[in-house]
């Protein structure tokens, strides 16, 4: 008893308290900001430098959707044009509010229908499916129920069957041979239902994006409600992306 009151006292409050307004390191690349300043002639290093064909110029803007979060493109900058801040909250319900642009300032996801919000506002439970990930994505999720994050504090957890679940998570770029399980499962989740795509590779096949062995049908034929990029995302963007959605306070 007396080593593991020592124990507690050495490790403190492990808990996140607030998950709204963390301060996290400024090593972590979270949202990026793109400065008011004209690119130099014929200049295409940030491009060149992106593995995913994140970047646009002309305008320049990124796309969090295809973006790994590296610093390649940062570092090539000449003008130090792009710079990675560590604002963690950067999970949307479209598509579009992925494109971070010079007039971008903040990312967050607009409030779900009242529907979905008197099904799931209050109690939440996702099913995960690996759909071809690394395990960064799946890692990060894992940490989501430690006593860091709890995250089913509020009301949000993972279940073990699609058939107790309100809706699903996808990680990784949905490979071939993962296409009937993602339809399985998904159509054994009941109605009403969710989709919630976790991660660079899940928004958009992130570096797998021209592979063969990827297919992504069952993206364009389902509506997606909440994106969530990252790679991997933090578990504080995932709650926070959540919370937003579901107009939690």
């Amino acid at each position: 008893m007396i080593d593991a009151i020592k124990l507690r006292i050495l490790q403190g409050d492990p808990i996140i308290h607030d998950v709204r307004n963390v301060s996290l390191p400024k090593l972590f690349r979270g949202l990026p900001t793109i400065e008011r300043v004209a690119c130099p002639d014929d200049c295409k290093k940030c491009v060149e430098a992106c593995p995913t064909n994140a970047i646009k110029l002309n305008p320049v803007s990124i796309d969090l959707g295809l973006c790994v979060f590296c610093p390649l493109c940062e570092e090539a900058c000449p003008e130090k044009i792009i710079h990675f801040t560590n604002d963690y909250h950067i999970a949307a319900e479209s598509r579009e509010k992925l494109i971070v642009t010079k007039e971008t300032k903040t990312i967050s996801a607009e409030k779900a229908s009242k529907e979905i919000k008197n099904y799931f506002g209050r109690s939440l439970k996702l099913r995960q499916i690996s759909a071809g990930g690394c395990n960064g994505c799946e890692l990060e999720l894992n940490a989501l129920s430690n006593v860091n994050f709890d995250m089913g504090r509020y009301g949000i957890e993972f279940v073990a069957s699609p058939r107790h679940a309100d809706g699903v998570v996808i990680t990784g770029p949905l490979t071939r041979n993962m296409t009937k399980a993602i339809e399985i499962c998904y159509e054994a989740v009941p109605k009403p239902k969710i989709i919630v795509l976790v991660g660079t590779c899940s928004i958009s096949g992130g570096i797998f994006q021209n592979s063969k062995e990827i297919q992504r049908n069952f993206l364009e034929e389902n509506k997606i409600d909440l994106f969530i990029p990252g790679c991997p995302p933090h578990p504080l963007t995932f709650i926070n992306g959540l919370l937003d959605w579901l107009d939690r306070k």
